[in-house]
C-alpha cells in the first residue's frame, strides 16, 4: 500500500546533505539521457492557477509528477511517485518543504560545478522561505564563511541574518543596499519581483550567480547586462528555460542573446559540457525548478519514511479532506 508523507514527516526523514547528494545524481542521469524531464504546464482560472510538472528516473525505479495550485489565500503542493516497473503508486505527499529543499539542493549543485572551488563569501538578495534552503544547500558544497543578506524590509533581512548564524555557523551581516550584498563570490537572488533586482554593473570576474526567483517569462531578477556578463549560462533544463525565464528569455527577444550560448546542468554534472572554464569568468545558473528535481526527492524521502516507519497508509477510498491545508 502506498505511503502518505505529510510535510511534518518530510522534514523528519530529509537531510540537505542527502538531497544535494540526490539531484546531483538526478542531473548525471538527464545528462546521460537516462532520465525524462517534462517541463511546467500550467491553467488557469481567475485568479487561481494549476501548475503540473512531471519526470522519470528509471534508474532509480520511479517516475513522479507534482501538482500545485497558487491563489489569493496561498500556494498547496502535492505529489505523487510511481514505480517505472510496476507502475504502482508508492507514495504521495505534501510537497511545499520539499519543493524548497529541492530548489536550495539545484543550487548547490550548480554552485559545485560554476563557482570557483575556493570561494567562501556569498551575497544573497531575497530573505523568504526559498532563500534559507539557497543558503544551507550551497554550504554543502563550498566553505561558506560570510553572507551578506539584503531584503526592503530591514526588521526581515535583520532577523533573518540572526537566524542563519545559528543554522550555518558562519558570519552573517544584513547589508542596507543590494549592491553592498553582492560583494561577494557566490550570488543568489530570491526574490518574487517582476523587476531585476541584480545589476550587470555590480558584477566582478570569477562571481557565480544562482537566479532562483524568475520562472515567469514576464518576471526577471537580473538586467540584461548582468545576463550579457556572463560567459558561462546554464539552466536545469532548457525546454522549460525557454518557456518560463524571463531572464533569459527578454535579452534573447532584444537580439543579445542566443540559446545556442545556454548549456543544461545535467551535461554538465555528467562531464559531456564543461562547467567553469576559468577562474575570471562571470558564470550564472538559472533555476526555473524543474520536476527531475522533485522526483529525486521525493524517492528519497520514501526510502527514508520506510526506513523509519514514517507516513500513514494511503487509502484511495478515503476522503483527502485536510490534505495541504
Amino acid at each position: 500500500m502506498a505511503l502518505f508523507i505529510r510535510e511534518d514527516d518530510i522534514a523528519r526523514v530529509l537531510r540537505m546533505p542527502d538531497v544535494v547528494a540526490a539531484v546531483e545524481d538526478a542531473f548525471r542521469q538527464a545528462g546521460l539521457g537516462t532520465a525524462v524531464n517534462r517541463p511546467r504546464q500550467r491553467a488557469s482560472s481567475g485568479g487561481t492557477i494549476l501548475h503540473v510538472m512531471s519526470a522519470a528516473i528509471p534508474a532509480l525505479g520511479v517516475m513522479g509528477l507534482k501538482a500545485y495550485s497558487s491563489a489569493r489565500d496561498g500556494t498547496r503542493f502535492l505529489a505523487m511517485l510511481y514505480s517505472t516497473e510496476t507502475g504502482e503508486l508508492l507514495a504521495v505527499m505534501e510537497a511545499d518543504r520539499l519543493g524548497q529543499m529541492r530548489t536550495g539542493a539545484a543550487s548547490a549543485v550548480a554552485t559545485k560545478y560554476l563557482a570557483r572551488p575556493d570561494a567562501g563569501t556569498v551575497g544573497i538578495i531575497g530573505t523568504g522561505w526559498q532563500a534559507r534552503s539557497q543558503l544551507a544547500a550551497v554550504a554543502c558544497v563550498r566553505p561558506v564563511a560570510l553572507v551578506k543578506c539584503y531584503s526592503r524590509d530591514e526588521r526581515r533581512r535583520a532577523a533573518f541574518a540572526e537566524e542563519m548564524i545559528q543554522e550555518l555557523g558562519a558570519e552573517v551581516v544584513a547589508a542596507e543596499r543590494a549592491e553592498e550584498a553582492v560583494e561577494a563570490e557566490i550570488i543568489i537572488t530570491a526574490t518574487t519581483s517582476s523587476e531585476p533586482v541584480l545589476s550587470g554593473a555590480w558584477l566582478r570576474p570569477g562571481m557565480h550567480v544562482n537566479a532562483i526567483g524568475s520562472n515567469w517569462r514576464q518576471k526577471r531578477e537580473l538586467d540584461t547586462e548582468a545576463v550579457t556578463r556572463a560567459r558561462r549560462i546554464v539552466v536545469d533544463d532548457l525546454e522549460q528555460a525557454k518557456l518560463e525565464a524571463g531572464d533569459l528569455i527578454q535579452p534573447v527577444e532584444e537580439g543579445v542573446l542566443d540559446w545556442e550560448r545556454v548549456v543544461e546542468l545535467g551535461p554538465v554534472v555528467a562531464g559531456t559540457e564543461p562547467g567553469r572554464r576559468s577562474a575570471d569568468e562571470i558564470t550564472l545558473f538559472e533555476s526555473q525548478g524543474i520536476a527531475l528535481e522533485d522526483v529525486a526527492a521525493m524517492k528519497l524521502a520514501y526510502d527514508r519514511a520506510r526506513e523509519l516507519g514514517v507516513g500513514e497508509p494511503f487509502r484511495r477510498s478515503a476522503s483527502l479532506k485536510g490534505i495541504t491545508g
